[in-house]
């Protein structure tokens, strides 16, 4: 099997979802409380005809530090503003919006990089990590239907053998998936789940295994030292695993997430991220400080319940969300 990639695979799921009526325009109606926090404030800015000048500007910074994209970012988006409108009686807001929309385009499109499965002879190894509620679980699962609609052959490993609910929920995944789980008693050592997993995904030539691990804080050096051990592991059966270390962020707890990231990106050397809930919150905008601070390829996004909405990340699809209405 060559080349699996999640964009070719969205851009004909598109092609389904517009031949019945329903596409990925509805993306604005998924990020409503983000918008409306971005559109709050912006649209009485952008729509009412104002001249462009220092008070404005100032207006606008206010505006970007509530939607929660940082000082940082949103120092930078002033600058570049500054630098690319002119401030005079002819040039409107409406210039504004335009250069404001081509810069938050530029902080995203280096992190647009869709997660690729190269045809190999050996299984692609996944391993996910995270905080507890961030959402890992149901993102592996979810993970897991969109590769077997995609022709994968798919094993996924209960690495978070602290929380029994967790390999439960894993399984009901597996089953729904029709997909196997393996796991051991709660309790068990993570590495050595993930060890037999990794075996049994390569005696059954299975394209890709996904692993669970426990979720904990950043701050937790033990656990931290375990996913090093799970990695180290890996590797006495394959010198390249895990092909991809993915982290999944709860969008909801705002900077915190960034926190997280930059802990586990020190630890792990992150390959990939996963934004979760953005449906659900007003601080969408983590995703630009993310973006700027760590440039760690943002694979997915995931917007609802349903296993569609894990969405592969697209920068110009999502700012213009943000900026609807």
């Amino acid at each position: 099997m060559g080349l699996f990639s999640f964009l070719k695979k969205k851009k004909n799921d598109d092609a389904v979802r517009d031949s019945d009526g329903t596409s990925d325009e509805q993306l604005d109606q998924k990020l409503e409380r983000t918008r409306g926090r971005f559109a709050s404030g912006l649209v009485n800015l952008f729509t009412g005809g104002s001249k462009i000048d220092e008070d404005l500007l100032e207006e606008l910074e206010n505006e970007l530090i509530t939607a929660d994209l940082g000082v940082p970012v949103t120092e930078r988006v002033i600058e570049s503003l500054q630098s690319r409108v002119t401030p005079d009686q002819s040039q409107e807001s409406d210039g504004l919006r335009q250069a404001l929309r081509a810069e938050l385009i530029n902080i995203l499109q280096p992190v647009e990089s869709p997660l690729e499965i190269p045809d190999s002879p050996d299984p692609f190894v996944i391993l996910v990590v995270g905080v507890n509620g961030s959402g890992k679980t149901t993102t592996i699962g979810k993970l897991a239907r969109q590769l077997t609609d995609g022709g994968q052959s798919v094993m996924l490993a209960a690495g978070d053998t602290f929380r029994a609910a967790a390999v439960e929920q894993l399984q009901t995944w597996g089953e729904r998936n029709n997909v196997t789980v393996v796991a051991q008693g709660s309790g068990a050592d993570s590495a050595s789940v993930i060890f037999d997993a990794l075996q049994s995904a390569k005696a059954r030539n299975i394209d890709v295994l996904i692993a669970d691990t426990a979720g904990r804080l950043h701050t937790q050096d033990g656990l931290m030292d375990e996913l090093r051990k799970v990695k180290r592991v890996m590797t006495k059966l394959d010198g390249n695993a895990p092909h991809e270390t993915l982290i999944v962020l709860d969008g909801g707890t705002g900077q915190n997430a960034l926190n997280q990231a930059r802990s586990f990106h020190e630890a792990m050397q992150l390959d990939g991220m996963v934004v979760t809930k953005l449906d659900g919150t007003a601080k969408g905008g983590i995703v630009f400080a993310i973006a700027q601070e760590l440039g760690i390829p943002l694979r997915f996004i995931g917007v609802g319940e349903r296993v569609e909405d894990l969405r592969v990340f697209q920068a110009q699809e999502f700012v213009d969300a943000l900026l609807a209405g």
